[in-house]
């Protein structure tokens, strides 16, 4: 029998890096408000008390990117004063001809993956899904008890057998807090409060590791504990490791870029994919040439798990769904102000977003 471990972790809101991606993605949701077409990319950098915002920004709407900043940092629960400093530039005149031709184009060049499994209700991974589950009920009770503060991180090590899911190995939750509460007050809370209610109770056995705040004392957090910046949490956002990821982040970009329009649109495939029964599992790679509204390249495979071969299903795939950048957008309804609300727990196996309703497939 083949005993495999395979880990992946979440965090949350408070933690610097996403704290950055919630500047961006509440500026870009700012901007679509305003300006359905606007092209974004406008990411930020934290430091103690030092926001850098930056990037380019095609778009007739009027943002005050300094309030958009601290507000966010205050709706997170920090309390401190902050410093914003300020370099955006419009777009690229040679990006914005490519995008806007007589058809949506891509707004870069690059590579996407979707992935689906149906090891999970989501169709994600196990892990990677537990993490974030874990990571969002950290946040709620966080939002409640005073002894939490913002910044936190899961991690959870799954073991398979001959392939299959047999039980969850460790649980490793890190978590902010007041400087006098004790180790063994955090333990019990994360315990009785985060895992019980999350984590399936048959999963767990004897053997099953614990590790609550394992450096010990976790004070100090957000940007006083670390730097951030936009676009880092990448492997977080996606399927945790355990499937590829395309060449670029997520957050702060408009649909017009197909790192991240592209990346939803490989994710919604795979998923009905999966929901029609027609794979266990099953991988899917676009990509796509600046300026070009089509896609150079797609591939799919189902890792043998496929009712029909790989080739097959690719030709399934293509009658089926449309891959413009025009048809990704509107098929999706991309050009709305949703984007705060992927920036945290993962933008896939998320039942409330647009990418991960159910769609019938002929064939």
């Amino acid at each position: 029998m083949s005993v495999t471990l395979f880990t992946s972790e979440s965090v949350t809101s408070g933690h610097p890096d996403k704290i950055c991606d919630l500047i961006a993605d509440s500026i870009l949701d700012e901007a679509i408000r305003q300006d359905p077409d606007a092209h974004m990319a406008v990411e930020a950098t934290i430091k103690d008390d030092l926001i850098l915002v930056y990037g380019e920004a095609g778009t007739t709407a009027e943002i005050d990117y300094e309030a958009v900043a601290k507000k966010v940092l205050k709706d997170i629960g920090f309390d401190e004063e902050y410093h914003v400093m300020l370099k955006v530039n419009r777009q690229s005149p040679e990006i914005n001809s490519a995008v806007r031709g007589s058809e949506t184009a891509a707004g870069d060049q690059g590579i996407m993956f979707g992935f689906a499994c149906n090891e999970t209700e989501s169709l994600m991974p196990f892990a990677i899904d537990c993490a974030h589950r874990l990571a969002r009920r950290l946040e709620e009770v966080r939002r409640k008890d005073a002894r939490l503060r913002p910044d936190g991180k899961t991690q959870v090590t799954a073991e398979y057998r001959d392939g299959k899911l047999s039980r969850i190995d460790t649980i490793l939750i890190s978590t902010q807090h007041s400087p006098e509460t004790s180790w063994q007050e955090i333990s019990d809370l994360m315990k009785e409060q985060v895992i019980r209610p999350v984590v399936n109770p048959d999963l767990i056995d004897e053997n099953t590791k614990f590790m609550i705040n394992p450096s010990g004392s976790f004070t100090i957090g957000g940007s006083w504990g670390d730097s951030g910046t936009t676009g880092r949490k990448i492997v977080v956002d996606s399927y945790g490791g355990y499937a590829p990821i395309g060449g670029g982040c997520f957050s702060s970009k408009d649909p017009t870029k197909v790192d991240r329009s592209a990346a939803y649109f490989a994710r919604y495939i795979c998923r009905n994919v999966v929901a029609n029964e027609l794979a266990e599992r099953v991988q899917l790679q676009l990509s796509y040439a600046i300026g070009k509204p089509e896609p150079v390249s797609i591939n799919v495979t189902t890792f043998g798990t496929g009712r029909f071969d790989d080739d097959r299903l690719l030709e399934i795939i293509r009658n089926n769904f449309r891959f413009s950048v025009e048809s990704i957008i509107q098929e999706l309804d991309l050009r709305r102000p949703i984007y705060t609300s992927t920036t945290n727990y993962g933008h896939f196996g998320r039942k409330e977003l647009p990418w991960e309703q159910f769609r019938k497939i002929s064939f």
